[in-house]
């Protein structure tokens, strides 16, 4: 089936009820069933589903959708990765495109060798697993005590040893029938420059699997635990199932921690993480190593807008915290930072201190924009200037640039308003660099607003009278790029599909518009006229106006005039009649 046949096909074949009831302690209220909701921390049972709907909402927390939104959320999956493990439960097959057998034939080999990694990982994580019970893991088992890490979490996280042979995991691969260029290529083993010996990539390393959030192993870590003259960590490198700037460590560990909390402790290595879980800590994920990338942030922000940055109090600390804090408050996300003390870090903190100096740190923690201007007092007057500008010109909520200029406005003692115009200016030259913005046309901002607001209301109601909005010219009257972009996504995907390729913000329009709680639909006609009405007093005024500013420059043509003229009669005697 084509992705809005397999859409309306899985609704009509898996029951949300049934669904949700994996993850919830349902119970029957009258019409609803209901529980406590799981994408925020409570007790009450606000979450409530409407079976004859199909639909879930959170009296709590707003979170509303339908059995797509409620396994792709609760899962941490995209709308695509949703759609084929629903499909596959429902048993319906996709249809991937036009039959062109040269791709269809290259699109099965991938998936193929997917299919073949993944068994990869199983078996090596349980190679690695069992390596750790064996009487030559005996060191690594003493680093983990020394750790102070319980056989709770080395279980919960699937800890490993890998033994210091150089074919151990080669051996076991070999026997499991695997080919070794498709090994190499899942980083699991290395090929030496002839081409004839194969060896194991890891070895004499403390393990950490690398988990996907549909709870699949999709590369690995390793640590040595003794004082070896190579590398103290390394990494999978990126394969077709992995891209470490895409995960997070431990978030598929952490997710139900993260959304029954509403906050997310984000820290740079695989051990802070196992810490934070052992002292009961159990929404903290690790960044994998990297800089916090806007692939992370993405992924992290499925399960919660709050994160608490867990950093090093060194120059270098500070300064990926700083880095952190602007690539977080600009995307909508707030944030508190907690920079560990001189000589401390998270595990010599809790297990030295205890988790009460670290309860003191995190009361104690400033907000991010606050540590940002703390940092920034450190700067020239002429730097601290520029970085504001910046970080105002890349705030991609437009509601937050307010607020955010005039607290970084006050707290480092600028002028607010020229904070704001270099913001514009840096904006506006981005804007050009990617293709000029189109121009607003007559009528106040507030009005045009509310009519772009009217016409998507009325698109997000009635999607499938769609034709009846580009009929009248609806879609011409949009101005605004948030307006703009969400027509476009209703004509790309359809009605049925559309609200799976939402952001965050356009998932609350449509929630508010048609989720469980809205008003119900009819027919649609009277709004639809309603809004046709408004839409040609809106083009006859903007025409009335079109037609005064061409006399103006046309001034001394007299044939231009009357032509001018004539329509501009038209016109006034259009805009008298619906007015």
């Amino acid at each position: 089936m084509q992705s809005k046949d397999a859409i309306r096909a899985v609704k009509e074949r898996l029951n949300i009820v049934d669904i949700a009831r994996r993850y919830l302690d349902l119970k029957r209220n009258g019409p609803r069933w209901v529980a406590p909701c799981p994408f925020h921390q409570e007790t009450k049972p606000s979450f409530s589903i409407n079976e004859d709907l199909g639909l879930f909402y959170c009296f709590g927390c707003h979170a509303s959708g339908d059995i797509f939104d409620f396994y792709g959320r609760i899962n941490g999956l995209d709308f695509r990765e949703t759609l084929e493990q629903l499909a596959a439960e429902a048993g319906i097959s996709l249809d991937r495109g036009p039959a062109d057998p040269e791709r269809r034939e290259r699109e099965q080999r991938e998936r193929s060798g997917r299919r073949q990694m993944l068994q990869m990982y199983e078996l090596a994580a349980a190679h690695f697993a069992a390596a750790l019970e064996s009487p030559e893991a005996e060191e690594c088992r003493a680093y983990i005590q020394k750790r102070g890490l319980s056989p709770e979490i080395v279980q919960r996280f699937g800890l490993g040893w890998a033994r210091r042979e150089w074919q151990s995991l080669t051996t076991a691969l070999r026997r499991g029938g695997f080919d070794e260029r498709m090994a190499a290529e899942a980083g699991l083993i290395g090929i030496s420059e002839r081409g004839r010996r194969a060896y194991d990539r890891f070895r004499g390393r403390l393990m950490f699997p690398i988990k996907s959030l549909s709870n699949q192993i999709i590369a690995f870590g390793g640590r040595i635990i003794a004082d070896e003259e190579e590398a103290k960590y390394i990494n999978s490198s990126d394969t077709p199932l992995y891209k470490k700037g895409d995960h997070l460590y431990g978030l598929a560990q952490s997710r139900r921690g993260i959304t029954t909390k509403g906050r997310a402790l984000l820290t740079e290595g695989y051990m802070d993480v196992l810490t934070l879980h052992q002292y009961g800590y159990d929404n903290a994920v690790g960044v994998l190593g990297t800089a916090l990338t806007p692939e992370q942030i993405k992924r992290l922000s499925g399960f919660t807008s709050q994160a608490t940055l867990l950093f090093d109090g060194d120059r270098a600390g500070r300064k990926a915290a700083l880095r952190s804090c602007e690539m977080l408050l600009t995307r909508g996300l707030s944030c508190n930072v907690v920079l560990m003390p001189d000589g401390e870090d998270i595990d010599s903190l809790l297990r030295g201190q205890g988790p009460e100096a670290f309860e003191t740190l995190l009361a104690q923690a400033p907000d991010g924009l606050r540590f940002c201007v703390d940092v920034l007092r450190a700067l020239a007057p002429r730097e601290t200037v520029e970085w504001a500008r910046n970080f105002l010109s890349q705030v991609d909520v437009p509601e937050l640039v307010s607020p955010y200029a005039s607290r970084l406005a006050t707290q480092l003692q600028l002028s607010e308003s020229e904070l704001r115009q270099g913001a514009a200016q840096r904006r506006a030259a981005g804007a050009a660099r990617g293709g000029a913005p189109a121009q607003r046309p007559a009528g106040g901002r507030a009005r045009q607003n509310m009519r772009d607001r009217q016409i998507m209301m009325y698109a997000v109601r009635y999607p499938e009278r769609l034709d009846d909005l580009r009929d009248m010219g609806a879609d011409l009257a949009l101005q605004s790029a948030i307006a703009r972009r969400l027509w476009d996504k209703l004509e790309e995907w359809g009605p049925e599909a559309a609200a799976y390729h939402l952001d965050e913000r356009e998932k609350n329009f449509w929630s508010f518009c048609r989720g469980a709680e809205a008003a119900p639909r009819d027919d649609g006609n009277k709004e639809l006229e309603a809004l046709r009405d408004d839409l040609d007093a809106y083009y006859a005024s903007a025409q009335k106006l079109s037609l005064a500013a061409a006399l103006r420059q046309n001034a001394g043509d007299p044939d231009a005039d009357v032509e001018y003229l004539r329509a501009l009669q038209e016109t006034l005697e259009k805009v008298h009649e619906q007015h």
